[in-house]
Formats: structure tokens, sequence, C-alpha cells
């Protein structure tokens, strides 16, 4: 089942700012979620900086960006600080958001078929239904320029 065109999986997490973030809380705005594996590891630092780079980009064509892992809020706040990150990090430590966003399942890891998160971004419009879904992302340093491109030739109310 895709998520494109459907309506976005409601969500209700902590946040590194430390308030609770739901769905709703962004009706009516663009939202830009990138999920990932893990703080402070090499391809999600690479993938974290370069949206932490472009965020004023995103921010001009009326994007709010979250990121979300597993992590605990602890880890999240080394990330931030280690890494000079802007944005606000979710903790979805039971992967609830994850599944609903099909950012967590069976995957490869070096050969081996393995179950846990799985880098993608998923952007929703302000009507709340998912536009694009990026499933897998295998180049996380090249990712987030190719999201700002994709969204910079996409109309999204």
């Amino acid at each position: 089942m895709t998520l494109i065109d459907n309506k976005a999986p409601d969500f209700d997490l902590e946040g590194s700012d430390g308030k609770r973030h739901r769905l709703q809380d962004y009706a009516g705005r663009r939202l830009l979620l990138f999920f990932y594996p893990k703080d402070n590891t090499s391809g999600c630092t690479k993938e974290a900086a370069g949206f932490r780079d472009l965020k004023p980009e995103f921010e001009k064509l009326g994007f709010v960006m979250l990121g979300i892992s597993r992590d605990s809020l602890a880890s999240h706040q080394r990330f931030i600080d280690n890494h000079e990150l802007n944005m606000v990090l979710l903790s979805d430590p039971d992967a609830s958001m994850m599944k609903a966003y099909h950012a967590f399942g069976e995957k490869m890891m070096y050969g081996k078929q393995v179950s846990g998160v799985i880098r993608s971004t998923v952007l929703i419009c302000a009507d709340g239904i998912i536009r694009k879904h990026w499933t897998k992302v295998a180049k996380a340093e090249q990712h987030p320029a190719q999201v700002l491109a994709y969204i910079k030739d996409f109309h999204c109310e």
C-alpha cells in the first residue's frame, strides 16, 4: 500500500523542544518528515546536516521540518548539540509513527534481511495529504538537496 495521495497518519510524540507534537498541530501547514535510523551515526549525521543547511530554503517554501528516530530525547539533544541542528527531532521509541509511515520494517543491511528503521522522507501538503514519499533513501548525504529540488518544482497546497 502506498502512502501517496492518502491522508497522513496521525502521530503524537515528544520533541527535542520539550513539547508534544501531533499531526493536528500542523493543520494547514506544509510538513516534511524525515525518518532516520540513529543519532550521531555517519549517514544520519550527513543527512541531518544537509537538512540543517537547507532549512532556510525549505522554510521560504513554507515547509516545517521534523526529524524522527527511535532515539531518546537525551540522545536527540546530544545529536543537536554535536552538529548544531536547527530542527525539532521527535522520539518514537516504539516505532509506532514509523510503522504508520512505512519507515520501519524489513530491510537489507550488510547483505542480511533485518527489521529496523527505513531511512525515508514524507511530504505532507497543507490539506493533510501525503504527496510524495521517498522510500529507502540510499544516499543520505544527497537526499536533502534532492528533496529541495523536488519541492521547488512541485505545487503543494
